[in-house]
């Protein structure tokens, strides 16, 4: 299996968990040990060990990388123009995720709510109050007074208000950076120590993944039989349909608008990038790519491409923000809840902001999806489902990361007055 790409893996997993899942039921067994019960088993194993990571990478991620953000040399305009940049795609992509999610309403069914397909029904009533109990002017407001933690410690060691902890991250963060290099420097090396031992568990826990979504998948399969697979294939779509809207119209048009230039010039310049982020859903290890094509093939200048392409593959997640909105909207229509207002309000504000924490590596943006389930009152365990179709949805939204970072350089390059190798002649003059 070593020899096999992850995401091959995965996918036979998917095909085994539906055979074994239909095959044995919820009932058959050896005595009293049931086949259903060992799928539970191994599928709550990995949820746990995903949510064992949460807390420090998220942490440490945000850290990192605002330090790294405040001790940059050429901060000033150039850094105030790459943040505004990737802030504003950001909520771009989160807002036409939320759009297509409301619109199309997968989790949803003949009017009816899918979360019996999808074997959520257990609390199911709990979620509802839960949810429903969310809402308002008053609510919004609560939402902030929790954003400032009491206990930081407190806050951190049960998995709870993890919005609070990013609050407290990028605080600490900006500060590192603010202290003189005495004191941030070991505490830089500290936690970038820390961010690298995490990612390294992450990966870890990550060549576990077939294993586990076997028992995720098949758990669901014994439940329901098939029903699960059109309400999910449902979802699938719709994102596919949101990351196409983000990446062939959204992002284009900001490219013509701010930059000046054709964006299908950008797109070819790209294609390698793409390709790489696309095949291996990784959009830190597409970094040199992206990194050569914007230089070679786009013209952008190494002072432009070295500060926001690696500052992007850290903090510039359109497609993971989009994803992680979809998908936890998804899973409360599937409990058969309506979001009001503050809820969604707070589903968008976490989805941009925990996109920043997350991982250039395959799926690591369920580490994410998980925090913000846990903020709005939804059982982690329900993201489960959400890995039947995660590696195809994962292999799209990291090509749609990548180009986000390669359009902000280009719109970054142009705004410097750099003319690149995309611009007509005619419009590089006047710049």
């Amino acid at each position: 299996m070593k020899n096999i790409a992850l995401h091959w893996q995965i996918l036979i997993a998917i095909v085994l968990a539906a055979i074994a899942g239909s095959l044995s039921g919820t009932e058959a067994g050896i005595g009293s040990l049931t086949f259903h019960g060992v799928y539970e088993f191994i599928g709550t194993i990995f949820i746990k060990a995903l949510k064992m990571i949460i807390v420090p990478l998220i942490f440490s991620s945000i850290v990192v990388g605002i330090t790294g953000i405040g001790r940059a040399e050429d901060l000033g305009r150039l850094g105030a123009k790459t943040i505004g940049l990737y802030l504003v795609t950001g909520l771009l992509a989160v807002l036409v995720g939320l759009a297509f999610v409301n619109t199309v309403r997968p989790g949803f069914e003949n009017g009816a709510p899918v979360g019996e397909q999808l074997a959520l029904q257990a609390g199911a009533q709990d979620v509802r109050q839960n949810l429903e109990s969310s809402g308002g002017f008053g609510e919004l407001v609560k939402m902030f007074e929790r954003m400032v933690p009491e206990n930081v410690v407190a806050t951190a060691s049960s998995n709870g208000d993890l919005l609070a902890l990013i609050f407290f991250a990028l605080l600490f963060g900006f500060f590192i950076a603010r202290v003189g290099d005495e004191h941030a420097e070991p505490l830089f090396n500290f936690w970038n120590a820390v961010f690298q031992v995490m990612m390294k568990i992450t990966e870890f826990i990550m060549r576990f993944a077939p294993i586990g979504v076997f028992g995720l998948v098949a758990s669901v399969v014994a439940e329901t039989g098939f029903d699960a697979v059109r309400p999910l294939g449902v979802f699938a779509l719709t994102v596919v349909a949101a990351l196409l809207t983000h990446a062939l119209l959204v992002m284009p048009l900001l490219v013509w608008l701010l930059a000046r230039v054709n964006p299908w010039r950008l797109y070819r310049a790209m294609s390698p990038a793409l390709l790489t982020a696309f095949s291996t859903a990784s959009s830190s290890g597409t970094l040199p790519v992206t990194l050569d094509c914007m230089e070679k093939n786009a013209g952008i200048s190494n002072r432009i491409s070295s500060f926001v392409l690696p500052l992007g593959a850290t903090v510039n997640m359109n497609g993971t923000a989009l994803y992680e909105c979809m998908a936890v909207m998804f899973l409360a229509q599937a409990y058969g809840v309506e979001l009001g207002f503050a809820t969604q309000f707070l589903i968008v504000v976490s989805a941009l902001i925990t996109s920043i924490g997350v991982a250039g590596v395959p799926s690591a943006s369920m580490v994410a999806i998980g925090m913000i389930l846990t903020a709005v009152g939804i059982p982690v365990e329900a993201m489960g489902v959400l890995f039947v179709f995660d590696r195809v949805l994962d292999m799209l939204r990291t090509s749609v990361n990548v180009l986000g970072d390669g359009a902000t350089a280009l719109v970054v390059a142009r705004m410097q007055g750099e003319q690149t190798l995309l611009a007509a002649p005619a419009q590089a003059h006047r710049a």
